[in-house]
């Protein structure tokens, strides 16, 4: 049996940053977590960790050591086109949530990933 666990993130705004990673992730609100500086998220269908943000005074100071892959292209084999739509178009509707398109990563001329930057510059990538 695994461990349950919970990834545990830092943030300026707890809140605002549950919002955005609720969103990219589709979870919600962890019910009956209400807390002036933290905030956590779960996976509504109970599978995925928690996700927890606690407010620290620091600001992000380096690049990540370790980072979310959001995987919308389901598993291979694929449809190269139609991984690259997904991929492109959920990069959109993180950019219109308040995201950061960095670059795009090819191998061998197909879209690999999309690497970005969360509200508070936190790396991550779309595949």
């Amino acid at each position: 049996m695994a461990t349950h666990w919970t990834l545990g993130c830092d943030a300026a705004d707890p809140a605002a940053l549950a919002a955005f990673w609720a969103a990219a992730l589709r979870y919600v609100p962890e019910p009956g977590y209400d807390e002036p500086d933290g905030a956590s998220i779960v996976d509504p269908d109970g599978v995925g960790p928690a996700i927890g943000f606690l407010r620290v005074p620091e600001g992000k100071t380096a690049k990540n050591r370790m980072h979310i892959d959001i995987r919308v292209a389901g598993e291979p084999p694929w449809d190269l086109a139609e991984r690259a739509r997904l991929i492109r178009d959920r990069a959109a509707e993180l950019v219109a949530a308040g995201a950061t398109l960095v670059r795009e990563v090819t191998y061998d001329e197909q879209l690999g990933n999309i690497v970005m930057l969360d509200p508070e510059g936190n790396e991550f990538c779309v595949a």
